[in-house]
């Protein structure tokens, strides 16, 4: 079996038990449940694995820190906290609690108290930030789980066998991160693909996430700091670490709904982006960035909700923040997209890209929204302008686009390209293909024209169009209609009204032949 037919097989067992699990728990609710238990057996198996080689290391092959004794194990606490982040006692460690959790009569309580002391043991330690509430939505005592202890307890149970029952591989040291984040992305996928809106807000399909970051690396072997104002589950993010491995030092992003941000950290963990590597914080954006100390960005990339209410002019101080005042407007209250726009822009490096999903409005709409635009175009930062094909993304089926933003450009000129029709479908939804993928990407590479794809527009031009920046004003759609010729077709005419006049001719005759 080839390692694509393994993980898909493994796919339909996770998403089988995820859904038998489910019951009467709506299934974005039970995500958490799911999920949850998944990174707990993680960061279980990670840290066992790792205690266990640095012993191997001093020569004593046979230990196994799962067998070990709390008290000696907490000996060594301090120095696994500064190493890796957080502690965990042997007795609390996934395997140990699924062995027992059948016999345990207060399994919500053992599994609270684990939950609770992993997040303490960061506490006071540089770690402490990306460990902090991690567990939050983990609620042992729901009545999701059950009316009674006793149900609540089966229901936990029934969870945590499932998920040590999953076959992500023998070879830890091989392939835990890989299975694990693979196996984490997928069911979120495919929990947001069963949520409508609600799922489709935090996640952003993988297709897309993969030809942001290959627009924003720019053909960089390595990058220093990545960013996304709107991070959501990180997806985005992690791309670059899909893409690029370990040359992508650090990683940033701020998310306001605290679920997706708890998801976010447990996605980075997943993925072997290790504390020191990330700082994900959970504010708004564009009220109270977190990151001042920390831009300029190297690579930008995101997706923010589209069209949302901000305070926008209710906050008169906001017109003098660096981020928005260069345009010297804001984006309207009603329509925050342009607001993130000009944030990312404002904390792009010189030498950075950022590439932005936007809502279409954007490109056309006027009054505040047409100043910020035109700013955007009379100081040469549009690189770029891509349409996405409809029914991309989850609980949105409108065609969205993106907009590609530098700072040093070599020229004056914006690419449009009209990728409406790259796509291929899967299920009720569109989806990039690796081919369609490369197509757009190789097009903002060369910035070469190509009949009713692409267009090579000036500023100048843009400008004179009141800053519209809609692809449809400068790339020409392909007309497929059939060409009609005209003498067949009246040739074919005559022959349908001589056959009429027969058949009339014939009726007739029958008609009198029965007077």
């Amino acid at each position: 079996m080839s390692k694509e037919q393994e993980r898909a097989a493994l796919h339909r067992t996770i998403w089988k038990i995820a859904e038998d699990l489910r019951n009467s728990v709506d299934g974005w609710d039970f995500k958490a449940y799911v999920l949850g238990m998944l990174f707990y057996r993680f960061i279980s198996e990670d840290l066992a694995r790792y205690l266990n080689k640095l012993v191997a290391a001093t020569g004593a092959s046979d230990f196994d820190y799962a067998s070990m004794s709390d008290e000696d194990a907490l000996r060594g606490k301090e120095q696994t906290v500064q190493e890796k982040g957080y502690f965990i006692l042997p007795s609390e460690l996934f395997q140990n609690v699924a062995k027992r959790a059948k016999n345990d009569d207060a399994l919500n309580e053992t599994i609270k108290r684990v939950f609770t002391n992993i997040e303490e043991s960061a506490k006071g330690t540089a770690s402490e930030p990306d460990l902090k509430g991690l567990f939050s939505d983990f609620d042992v005592n729901s009545n999701k789980l059950g009316g009674t202890v006793t149900q609540r307890n089966a229901k936990l149970t029934e969870i945590i066998e499932s998920i040590a029952g999953f076959n992500l591989g023998a070879d830890l040291h091989e392939a835990n991160i890989d299975v694990f984040g693979d196996a984490y992305e997928f069911l979120m996928t495919m929990y947001a693909s069963n949520a409508g809106k609600s799922g489709g807000e935090f996640f952003t399909p993988q297709e897309v996430s993969r030809l942001l970051a290959m627009i924003a690396i720019d053909g960089r072997e390595t990058i220093n700091k990545v960013y996304d104002p709107a991070c959501g589950s990180g997806s985005l993010l992690l791309q670059f670490k899909k893409l690029m491995g370990n040359n992508v030092k650090n990683f940033y992003g701020q998310e306001k709904n605290i679920t997706t941000y708890n998801l976010c950290r447990i996605n980075m963990f997943l993925h072997g982006v290790n504390f020191e590597r990330f700082d994900i914080a959970n504010e708004d954006t564009l009220i109270n960035p977190q990151h001042w100390d920390d831009q300029p960005f190297d690579a930008i990339v995101s997706n923010p909700p589209y069209s949302t209410k901000w305070v926008g002019s209710d906050d008169a101080t906001l017109i003098n923040d660096p981020r928005f005042s260069p345009a010297g407007v804001l984006a309207p209250k009603g329509k925050s997209d342009l607001a993130f726009t000009m944030h990312m822009l404002s904390w792009l490096s010189t030498t950075g890209v950022a590439a932005i999903v936007e809502f279409p409005g954007v490109l056309y709409r006027g009054g505040a929204e047409m100043k910020i635009r035109k700013y955007l175009v009379e100081n040469n930062y549009v690189d770029a302008v891509i349409q996405l094909p409809d029914n991309l993304f989850f609980g949105v089926s409108i065609a969205t686009c993106i907009i590609v933003l530098r700072k040093s450009k070599a020229d004056n000129n914006i690419l449009f390209i009209d990728g409406s029709n790259e796509f291929m479908h899967e299920g009720n939804k569109n989806k990039l293909s690796d081919e369609n993928i490369a197509r757009l990407h190789d097009a903002v590479v060369s910035r070469s024209v190509e009949k009713h794809f692409t267009a090579f527009v000036p500023n100048t031009v843009v400008a004179e169009k009141d800053y519209n920046l809609s692809i449809s004003s400068y790339v020409d759609k392909e007309d497929t209609r059939e060409t009609i010729d005209i003498e067949q077709l009246n040739a074919e005419i005559e022959q349908i009204v001589a056959r009429e006049n027969e058949l009339r001719s014939a009726i007739d005759k029958i008609i009198n032949s029965l007077s």
